[in-house]
This record gives C-alpha cells, structure tokens and sequence, in this order.
C-alpha cells in the first residue's frame, strides 16, 4: 500500500470514528432524573387524572425552570415513566433535556397526550430496576443520578422493594419518594400501612445522598407537592 493510499485510508478512518457515537462526549447536564410514577389499580381515573395535570404543571412552572437555570450547565435531563405490576413499566415522554420555558412546554405537553399505560397491582421495586434501566441508556452524561418515585400505596408484587433500593443505591443513584394520602385515613394495609405511608417509603424505598420524602395530603395536593419536590431535587448539591 502506498503512501497516499495509507494516507487516505487514514484520513477516511479518522472520520468515521470522529462521527461515531462512541467517539462523540455524551452532552453534559447537571441532572439525570427518572420520574417514576405509580399507576396501580389503587389510582382511580379522577385521582390519575390530578397525578399526570400535576407532574405537567410542574415542569412548566417558573420556580422549576429558574432551579433548572441555576444550575452549571443550565439544563438537566428527564425521562418520565410509568408502572404498575411486576412486568408493567412504560416510557411516558423519553430521556429530554430541559433547559427553557419552551422545551418545558414541549415535555408537559407530551405528559398531557400520552395514555395511561396501565391499572394492576403495585410494583415498587420493577419500577426501580426500569428507572435504572432508563438511566444505564441516558444519551446524557451527569454526575448526579436521581429517581423520583411517588405512589399511593406499598409494595405488592415482584421482588423485594428494598432489593431493588439497595442496588440502586450501591450505583451512586438518589430515590426519592413523594407519598400520596387517601381521602379517608381508614386502616388498609395497602395505602395506609402501620406507622403511615411515608414512613414505609423511608423505611423501605427512598435512599442515597439528601435522599427525602414528600407528603401529598390527597391527590388534589399532589400538584403542590410535586412542584415543591421537583425545586428541591433540581436544586440539590451534587453529591457523587
């Protein structure tokens, strides 16, 4: 082979790997966040109704685009998610980068339009292993890593929820919880557990650095409460 043929071999060679996936850096965002949103049978169509106008108001909302902005890159990324059973999880609105009132509008919009995905049983931990299967498959790159779980009810089906929290955890990953109360404080070992529903989350779902829970009083509350969660989140020190 000559010169000018392992010359333009080269060049050609160069190319393709500098235009490659692999060779390009993953663009830096100050967050990675999994919204992951219970939609198990114990959600009534009113209350998912509430649950999806308040997790769509919330991106849009002032307070969130400025905690969005003040961060060092500006910007984060967000992948919305939905589960119920064991085997039922479901991309809502794929991994999309935040970074202004109008990429804001464009992801809410796509929270509104979607349909529910499912109505069954309750299962915590496969929600956490397909939000962490969403951040092993971020097109993004971030040191902070954040799942933002919120649900009405405990663990029913699947595999240990604190299994699936410990990997989680090991990984560098953040769970946080946000708890939604029923209408009527009545005994039920599913939505109202002993000690409460938040401290099952403490207990048993949330961990990792800062990791928190939030409390909605109702569902009518939860567009309040998510709002608050997503500033704190947003806001938070890197830790990793």
């Amino acid at each position: 082979m000559g010169a000018v043929t392992r010359l333009l071999v080269f060049v050609i060679a160069t190319a393709v790997l500098v235009g490659s996936p692999v060779a390009r850096a993953a663009e830096e965002v100050d967050l990675l966040l999994v919204l992951s949103s219970d939609v198990s049978r114990s959600i009534a169509a009113p209350n998912f109704q509430l649950q999806r106008d308040g997790y769509a108001a919330a991106i849009v909302n002032p307070r969130v685009i400025q905690a969005i902005r003040s961060g060092a890159a500006g910007k984060i990324a967000i992948s919305f998610v939905e589960w119920s059973g064991v085997r039922q999880q479901e991309i809502v609105v794929d991994w999309t980068v935040i970074r202004d009132e109008a990429t804001a509008k464009d992801f809410s919009a796509q929270i509104i339009q979607a349909p529910r995905a499912f109505r069954d049983r309750t299962s915590i931990s496969g929600g956490i292993d397909f939000a962490m299967a969403q951040l092993a498959r971020a097109p993004f790159h971030s040191n902070r890593h954040t799942i933002d779980v919120s649900g009405d009810g405990i663990h029913n089906d699947g595999r240990a929820v604190t299994d699936a929290r410990d990997e989680a955890l090991a990984k560098g990953v953040t769970i946080n919880g946000l708890v939604i109360l029923g209408e009527q404080r009545i005994p039920n070992l599913h939505t109202n557990p002993p000690g409460g529903l938040d401290a099952y989350y403490r207990n048993n779902v949330i961990g990792g650095p800062g990791a928190f829970v939030m409390v909605a009083e109702n569902f009518s509350s939860f567009g309040q409460t998510i709002l608050n969660k997503l500033s704190a989140e947003i806001t938070s020190k890197p830790t990793r």
